[in-house]
């Protein structure tokens, strides 16, 4: 029996009372380039995003990969607002394993500190738990990225170890990468956490 396609399978809406999640489309290119044309955003992403150029290739490798099946790449709206907020993805899928990351998360500076990541990372673990049939959500982040790290072990992932010099970085720096998981059984008690409100980092992780 052949695993599921965990990639088609999540390319579909994902929204409760405070954000929307849906698979982007070239219709969000400007509304996504409004938001993530600030460096300080990517000091801890693997690119760094200054220019229309560089935005453009960011865009365009996130439709073709999510194209190709290799990621399932949300937009985030904020309901408040109505207003495109930023982007999650789950990467990594793996569904023969059991397993997937979510990951290449980023969120607009002016909505830094409102929730927002908070609720799209519960959506996107319901999802993996509760509709793909995930064993294992993991998500890793730079070492230096405290705030990151501290927002996941808000929502009650567990930090599994680093993997030093795990890739390079813009300014010829190489990261070392913490990762974080939740697993299927510790999911109950995760969703009673997120469900309850604390929120963790609004950065992106």
């Amino acid at each position: 029996m052949s695993a599921p396609n965990w990639a088609e399978l999540a390319r579909t809406e994902l929204s409760d009372e405070h954000v929307v999640l849906r698979p982007i489309a070239e219709s969000d290119r400007e509304p996504l380039r409004t938001q993530a044309l600030d460096p300080a955003l990517w000091r801890y992403f693997v690119q760094l995003i200054e220019t229309d150029e560089q935005f453009d290739a960011f865009f365009d490798a996130a439709v073709a990969d999510q194209a190709a099946g290799e990621r399932v790449v949300y937009v985030i709206t904020d309901r408040a607002s109505a207003a495109v907020a930023g982007s999650m993805s789950f990467c990594s899928i793996n569904p023969a394993a059991g397993r997937l990351e979510i990951g290449w998360s980023w969120l607009g500076t002016k909505f830094h500190g409102q929730g927002i990541n908070h609720w799209a990372k519960y959506l996107m673990l319901r999802e993996a738990f509760d509709h793909l049939g995930a064993e294992r959500v993991e998500f890793k982040t730079d070492a230096l990225n405290k705030q990151a790290r501290q927002g996941l072990r808000n929502i009650g992932a567990v930090e599994e170890g680093i993997l030093r010099s795990f890739n390079p970085m813009p300014g010829n720096r190489r990261r070392d990468a913490v990762y974080y998981s939740v697993l299927r059984g510790e999911w109950p008690a995760v969703a009673a956490n997120l469900l309850a409100g604390r929120k963790g980092s609004d950065d992106g992780s």
